[in-house]
């Protein structure tokens, strides 16, 4: 939901901001070819792009007792720390480290590397990545949708975020189930940061913010910031918008 670290500081609130202007970025371009081949009326940047983010919200634990670390902030935490707000709200999110990507229901790509400089760059982390297919189970191969071991993998993560599956599901690449899912991120999101506490069974969650239908991205209405630990979720930095200033020296 946001990168690793306090989303409110100005370091993460900058990253935050270029990952709205790429997303922004992202979803205009979509506008752009969809503008160019008149279908801006059918569809909108959203029926070929979305990002998701994983929480979650637990009832408070009554098998244990109310004074165990499970259930309590730690003495340390001031009245209005994150923390002690999280335990109020029951609301947390899942910080996924793996990456990985499915293409097709055929090829599957497990790796190490993020997407920034310190592991693309070759000269800092050392990374490793495992692609994979099955040669009888591929479009070329059978001329219909693949139904090996990579399917099985992608339907298997769909029921663990979304806590269940449904026959759309079996074809991602139809309208109906990329337009399905949005909706079920989206009622997910609401849960998540509604004020009552109820339990989650699902945990796939749209993205917070709100996209247009010219790709434009803004701030989701009513949530500027993230629940609990705050920070602009579309980020901020100092001069973004400003003119640089000419600095004139003088030796």
């Amino acid at each position: 939901m946001w990168p690793e670290g306090d989303p409110t500081n100005m370091f993460m609130q900058s990253i935050l901001y270029w990952q709205y202007k790429t997303m922004q970025m992202m979803y205009q371009t979509i506008y752009k070819a969809l503008v160019e081949a008149e279908l801006d009326g059918q569809y909108e940047p959203q029926d070929y792009l979305n990002f998701f983010c994983l929480g979650t919200r637990e009832a408070s634990d009554e098998t244990v007792s109310k004074y165990s670390s499970r259930n309590q902030p730690k003495k340390i935490a001031k009245p209005n720390a994150a923390q002690v707000q999280a335990l109020k709200s029951r609301r947390f999110m899942i910080y996924v480290h793996s990456k990985g990507m499915v293409v097709d229901d055929e090829f599957v790509l497990i790796g190490s590397a993020n997407i920034n400089k310190r592991s693309l760059e070759g000269t800092r982390d050392t990374e490793i990545a495992m692609g994979g297919y099955q040669l009888h189970h591929s479009w070329a191969k059978k001329g219909s949708r693949p139904r090996g071991q990579i399917y099985g993998y992608r339907m298997s993560l769909w029921a663990e975020h979304l806590g269940f599956l449904e026959q759309g599901f079996e074809e991602p690449e139809n309208m109906e189930c990329v337009r399905r899912v949005r909706h079920l991120s989206e009622l997910n999101w609401r849960q998540y940061a509604a004020e009552e506490v109820t339990v989650m069974t699902s945990h796939l969650l749209k993205y917070p913010v709100q996209i247009d239908r010219t790709g434009k991205v803004s701030s989701l209405p009513g949530c500027k910031t993230f629940p609990d630990v705050g920070g602009k979720i579309i980020g901020h930095v100092l001069w973004a918008g400003t003119k640089p200033r000419h600095l004139e020296v003088t030796l």
